[in-house]
């Protein structure tokens, strides 16, 4: 059974942008914009092994994400968990998941994804929630 509450499941349905926090070398936050999804499970959202959260989670892997309800901003969830794993295969094809859900778009420009060799897909397991409204 899922963490996540049913009221809020939803959310994941929206193009709702999701701040995506983890911790630093030196113990800092560090909040970023990402695109998610939820499977049931586990909270998965595009990334590559370029950019700081890839960094921050590969030593420290808690993280906590939120989104507003983007035609509610009362409304929101904030999930906490941990990346259980990287996945690397079929990750390109998540990012274009994306790309429909939140741009309409069949396919995520290939000149914004590159280098693909680096390309993952963070798989959270949800531990707590908190919502509103």
């Amino acid at each position: 059974m899922s963490v996540i509450p049913d009221s809020h499941l939803d959310l994941f349905d929206l193009p709702a942008i999701w701040h995506v926090a983890t911790i630093g070398p030196g113990g800092e936050p560090h909040v970023s914009p990402v695109w998610a999804d939820f499977d049931g499970s586990h909270v998965r959202f595009p990334h590559t092994t370029s950019r700081q959260k890839w960094r921050n989670l590969s030593v420290d892997d808690r993280v906590a994400l939120s989104t507003i309800d983007p035609n509610h901003p009362e409304r929101y969830l904030e999930v906490r968990g941990r990346v259980v794993a990287w996945e690397s295969d079929g990750a390109l094809e998540f990012l274009d998941r994306m790309a429909m859900k939140y741009r309409g778009e069949e396919e995520f420009p290939r000149e914004h994804a590159a280098p693909l060799d680096r390309r993952v897909t963070a798989v959270v397991e949800p531990e707590h929630c908190t919502t509103m409204g």
